[in-house]
């Protein structure tokens, strides 16, 4: 490839995932078996990516990966709308990084298994390494696939196998309990369509899109981590291995941070903080081109998507009220999100490096930019909590909904 071929190859995969999201949550709202759905489409997108070890040509790498985007685009917001329909908004924290850490993991596991496949597995039966890679990465999805569709979980209404009769008529009341699902379901009569009007006309969501479309965008340095790491200086196998170890520990760290705040039920503080150790990283790295402390960058830009996974989490929480407008919601705002991926995969030409100044430049600028944004609708749900506090003391009402802010 030459040029911004390889760029491009990246950016196409989330042209993909533009087109299906909302459409896809939106049919997943009203499916008996979200785990059939849900477990057929990584069986589909591991064939497609089994297919990508025998292209030959650029184009044909280029379709091949639009359409992996297409159905990989299923998955994430399906998987954290059903996340929303078994917990409540103080406990999906945690349990949503736990969702994120299989992205963390991945980042540093795939860069060990690829050293490992690359080292060991090229020329073998006259197949280059990086074929094997998507040969045996695409056949391992397939068996995972496989298992998932008896280990994933169906809706609370859903009968299940895997849970007693009053397990679950105690997973539906759970969920009854949290008074916005009250409010759909005893008073308002749901329509295919009509959450995703709701959400189109809501304000927030397309703030909250925007700002999780920044939020990505300073996490781009993600997709070329190894390519950070080959700027200290060592072989290719050494810098592969390099990049596991800023992963595990932003792994880890999500935990904690997810789990404290869950507990504290404030969101905004525990989005600040990531992104700010995010943006000390970014300028570590532009002050200097000594190798450890380069190093040390890696570690600190790894935290910031932890931000990511409290950012959702405040997602889910402020869009509780409705579950057909929660899942359209969802699904816009991990479009809008996903926008910032298309453009980001601009922002590391070959050509700027070895620095990389200007890209970690622009990943400063959208940290500061979200935070600011966050910042103005934490403003805006305390005013909300407020109004309905000052009103039910008014009226002599029992304690309400309230915003986590």
């Amino acid at each position: 490839m030459t040029g911004n071929q390889f760029n491009t190859l990246i950016s196409i995969l989330y042209v993909g995932y533009l087109l299906t999201q909302a459409p896809s949550n939106m049919i997943l709202h009203h499916m008996k078996r979200p785990s059939v759905y849900l477990s057929s489409c990584m069986i589909t997108w591991a064939v497609i990516t089994m297919c990508m070890s025998v292209v030959k040509t650029y184009h044909a790498a280029l379709i091949l990966r639009f359409w992996l985007g297409f159905v990989e685009a299923t998955f994430f917001p399906g998987a954290v709308f059903l996340l929303s329909r078994w917990y409540k908004r103080d406990e999906l924290g945690f349990r949503t990084a736990l969702l994120f850490c299989g992205s963390s993991v991945s980042n540093a596991c795939g860069a060990l298994i690829a050293s490992g496949i690359l080292g060991s597995l090229d020329g073998a039966l006259s197949f280059t390494g990086w074929r094997w890679l998507f040969l045996v990465e695409g056949a391992l999805t397939i068996m995972i696939a496989v298992f998932a569709i008896w280990i994933l979980p169906d809706f609370p209404s859903t009968p299940s196998a895997w849970l007693l009769p009053d397990e679950q008529m105690l997973a539906q009341r759970r969920m009854e309990e949290e008074v916005a699902a009250r409010i759909e379901n005893e008073n308002k009569p749901e329509e295919i369509f009509s959450g995703l009007v709701e959400a189109l006309l809501d304000w927030r969501v397309w703030w909250l899109g925007i700002a999780l479309h920044l939020i990505e965008c300073s996490m781009s340095f993600s997709i070329f981590f190894p390519t950070l790491s080959a700027t200290m200086g060592y072989n290719a196998t050494i810098s592969l291995l390099l990049c596991a170890p800023p992963w595990i520990l932003g792994t880890a760290t999500s935990f904690v941070v997810a789990r404290h705040s869950d507990a504290t039920g404030d969101r905004f503080w525990h989005i600040f903080g990531p992104l700010l150790v995010g943006v000390i990283g970014f300028m570590i790295a532009i002050s200097t081109m000594n190798t450890a402390m380069r190093y040390l960058s890696l570690f600190f830009m790894a935290q910031s998507p932890v931000a990511y996974v409290v950012a959702w989490t405040w997602v889910m929480n402020t869009f509780s009220q409705s579950q057909s407008k929660r899942a359209a919601a969802i699904a816009l705002i991990n479009t809008m999100s996903s926008t910032g991926l298309i453009s980001s995969a601009y922002f590391w030409p070959s050509s700027w490096g070895p620095s990389y100044m200007n890209s970690y430049l622009i990943c400063v600028f959208a940290s500061v930019v979200s935070i600011a944004m966050c910042w103005v609708f934490r403003v805006h749900l305390s005013r909300c909590n407020e109004t309905a506090e000052a009103e039910e003391q008014v009226l002599g009402l029992p304690e309400g909904f309230r915003y986590l802010i």
